[in-house]
């Protein structure tokens, strides 16, 4: 597996695997160099893993997208890895995640080294959990 960084070429990918993004941010997200492709031997996409920055600062791990047949062969991992490296390359000391309470992707960033760091609680949803990490 590899990770490049996203291009417009990336686009209908992006846009058919991720319904989270509004469609006008895809372009914009994709020139800022905030979405990594997954991409397999052969260079096909796999998977992607995108980001923002929370309080404009401090880099905000928004959603890794694994496709169906590629799951639970440490590719995640290895994308989430990859960003904390390209963030701290940028000199930052701290990135941030989210996950449900009811989805198993908590127990994946806490085995990462992530630590609770708050909550957010909406009506009708399930408690989102704020996860943060140092990056060393």
């Amino acid at each position: 597996m590899k990770i490049v960084a996203a291009s417009h070429l990336d686009y209908a990918y992006i846009q058919e695997h991720d319904p989270h993004i509004l469609k006008d941010l895809i372009l914009h997200k994709i020139k800022g160099n905030e979405i990594y492709l997954l991409r397999d031997d052969a260079d096909m996409n796999i998977g992607f893993l995108r980001y923002g920055y929370f309080w404009d600062n401090t880099p905000f791990m928004n959603l890794i997208w694994i496709d169906e047949p590629y799951r639970r062969q440490g590719m995640g991992k290895q994308a989430v890895l990859f960003w904390e490296r390209a963030m701290k390359e940028k000199g930052v000391e701290r990135v941030m995640t989210s996950t449900l309470a009811n989805e198993e992707a908590q127990h994946f960033y806490r085995k990462l080294g992530y630590r609770d760091s708050g909550c957010l609680l909406l009506e009708n949803e399930p408690l989102e959990i704020i996860l943060t990490k140092k990056v060393e």
